[in-house]
């Protein structure tokens, strides 16, 4: 199983677990306004270790075209599949929010389309 690590916090979770939803179970209250459907980008975290290629494409085209790519992901669109230690970007907390948002479902959403950020990117 892999561990998700933030901070001095850590805990094993299933395979296949959304990121987002894994953050949640730490008590750390990550944006998610648009639900996790790759709209809003409140969900953003940094990676320190175990960051996957892999991405939605949903993801790489909303980094894209936010100007994000390679600085940040978004933890709605990424599933546990090895140990990963990051850093949430927007909380509830630091941008002062009455919620974080629509809980998002325990399935990636929208379908997920594999790809990488360099495919989308023409890197």
């Amino acid at each position: 199983m892999p561990t998700l690590t933030v901070g001095d916090v850590s805990k094993e979770f299933a395979e296949g677990t959304r990121l987002v939803l894994a953050l949640e179970a730490l008590g750390i209250d990550i944006g998610h306004r648009c639900g996790g459907k790759a709209r809003c980008t409140t969900c953003r975290v940094t990676f320190e270790a175990g960051e996957p290629d892999a991405a939605t494409r949903a993801e790489a085209e909303k980094l894209i075209d936010k100007g994000l790519a390679g600085e940040a992901r978004l933890s709605c669109q990424i599933v546990l599949d090895r140990d990963m230690t990051v850093a949430p970007v927007m909380t509830k907390q630091s941008e002062g929010w009455t919620d974080t948002g629509p809980a998002p479902a325990a399935e990636i959403e929208p379908e997920p389309e594999w790809t990488t950020l360099a495919a989308v990117s023409g890197d």
